[in-house]
């Protein structure tokens, strides 16, 4: 299994960011796929996850409006789409399945 996140970057307060996650060495279609963050000094949380086909997903409640999860099952990939972002956005994001994880994405929201 291989997951490689992609997309992080600095970004003002109110921006805007497509993060990627590119699966590789499983069924991708199989499996529900998560995302995750963790800020300095805190605990990984999560922050969305979305069912096999795309049809179902969830977020936590600090995202709820601005943070999009989807995923192209062709492509074997998943994204998070980040609007409105917050300096409390600031994190490493992780991309998860089948209890796998990625290496990380940086995202820092700073003017």
């Amino acid at each position: 299994v291989h997951l490689v996140e992609s997309g992080g970057a600095l970004v003002q307060p109110g921006g805007s960011l497509r993060l990627s996650c590119a699966a590789s060495g499983f069924t991708f279609s199989n499996y529900v796929m998560y995302w995750y963050r963790q800020a300095p000094g805190k605990e990984r949380e999560l922050v969305a996850w979305i069912s096999s086909a795309g049809g179902m997903s969830n977020y936590a409640e600090s995202v709820k409006g601005r943070f999009t999860i989807s995923r192209d099952n062709a492509k074997n990939t998943v994204y998070l789409q980040m609007n409105s972002l917050k300096p409390d956005d600031t994190a490493v994001y992780y991309c998860s399945g089948k209890n796998n994880w990625g290496q990380g994405t940086q995202v820092t929201v700073s003017s």
